[in-house]
C-alpha cells in the first residue's frame, strides 16, 4: 500500500506592523524547501492591539513559532511563559518557540548582528555608538558588549529609555556605557570605531536618513545598518562616499533565519540558500 500523502504544513511566521517589506518570509521558505522541511512562513500585519489575539490564534492552530518585529518585541513578553537568558537581559523578544502549548521567548537580533559584524571587523576593545534604544538596539548593545566591545554609547531621543539601556549594559556586562541625548544633526564622536543604526529609519525608504551630521562620518568609522530593505540605505551610501567600510542588514537577516530554523525545528541551517534568495531579491 502506498504511503499516504501528508498535506498538513507546519506553520511559522512574523507578527509586525508594517510587515509588507519584511523579506524574512523569502529567507525562511527558501530554507524550508532546501532542507525538505514541510513548513510555511507567513507575514502577518499585527500591532500591539492585535498581539494577544494573534498569539492565541497561533497556539490554537498549532504553529511551531513566530518572529516579532516592530512594534511587538517588548510587548510580546506579557504573553511569554519562559524567557531565554539573552532575552531576559535584553528585555525584548524577536523569536518565539511554541512547545507543548507554552511560549518560549528568545532574542536573535543581537546574535545575528554580532555574527555578521565580526566577519567584517574585530569588535574586541572597540568603541561603538548606537542609534536608538528600542528592541533591536537593546539586543545589539548587550551582545556587542558580551562579544568584547570596550564601550557602548547610546544615542536616543527618549532620555529615560536611553539611560536605562546604558545602565543595563553597565550592570550586566564588563563594557562601559553612557547615554547621549539625540538632537537633530548630532555628530558622532571622533573616538568611536563603529556606528550602528538600530532604528527603523530607512525601512522601505531609500532616501530616509537618521538625523546625524553626515560630516562626522570619518573614513576610519565602520558604519552598520540593521535595515534589510533596502539593503543600501542612505546612511550606508553616504558612509561609503566618505570612505567608510559598511555592513547592511542582509547578513544579520541570514543569521537570524538560521537561528529561527534551529529553534523551531531543532536542525542546523544551511545558510547558502538563505543568502542566495536575498542576493537575488536585492542585488540582482
Amino acid at each position: 500500500m502506498a504511503e499516504q500523502e501528508n498535506f498538513l504544513s507546519e506553520l511559522t511566521g512574523s507578527f509586525s506592523s508594517p510587515c509588507s517589506e519584511n523579506p524574512t518570509v523569502a529567507v525562511m521558505e527558501a530554507a524550508y524547501q532546501h532542507q525538505n522541511i514541510p513548513a510555511r512562513y507567513i507575514n502577518c500585519d499585527v500591532g500591539k492591539a492585535q498581539l494577544q489575539a494573534a498569539v492565541a490564534g497561533a497556539k490554537a492552530m498549532g504553529w511551531r513559532g513566530f518572529n516579532c518585529s516592530i512594534p511587538n518585541k517588548q510587548a510580546i513578553i506579557e504573553y511569554i511563559d519562559e524567557l531565554g537568558t539573552s532575552a531576559k537581559v535584553i528585555g525584548a523578544v524577536n523569536c518565539v518557540i511554541i512547545r507543548d502549548g507554552k511560549l518560549i521567548g528568545e532574542n536573535t537580533d543581537g546574535k545575528g548582528f554580532v555574527e555578521a559584524l565580526i566577519e567584517q571587523i574585530d569588535i574586541n576593545d572597540k568603541s561603538l555608538s548606537l542609534l536608538g534604544a528600542g528592541g533591536a538596539a537593546r539586543a545589539i548593545a548587550v551582545e556587542s558588549a558580551l562579544a568584547g566591545a570596550k564601550s557602548i554609547t547610546i544615542i536616543n531621543r527618549d532620555k529615560e529609555k536611553g539611560q536605562a539601556l546604558a545602565d543595563l549594559i553597565k550592570d550586566n556586562t564588563s563594557a562601559d556605557a553612557h547615554f547621549v541625548h539625540w538632537t537633530p544633526g548630532i555628530s558622532i564622536a571622533e573616538d568611536q570605531d563603529i556606528l550602528v543604526n538600530a532604528t527603523s529609519v530607512g525601512l522601505d525608504d531609500a532616501e530616509a536618513m537618521p538625523e546625524i551630521d553626515a560630516n562626522s562620518l570619518r573614513s576610519a568609522l565602520f558604519v552598520a545598518d540593521v535595515i534589510p530593505n533596502p539593503p543600501q540605505t542612505r546612511l550606508l551610501r553616504l558612509a561609503e562616499e566618505k570612505g567608510c567600510r559598511t555592513l547592511n542588514g542582509l547578513n544579520m537577516l541570514v543569521n537570524q533565519g538560521a537561528l529561527n530554523l534551529t529553534y523551531w525545528f531543532e536542525v542546523e541551517a544551511d545558510k547558502a540558500p538563505m543568502r542566495k534568495v536575498l542576493e537575488d531579491l536585492f542585488t540582482g
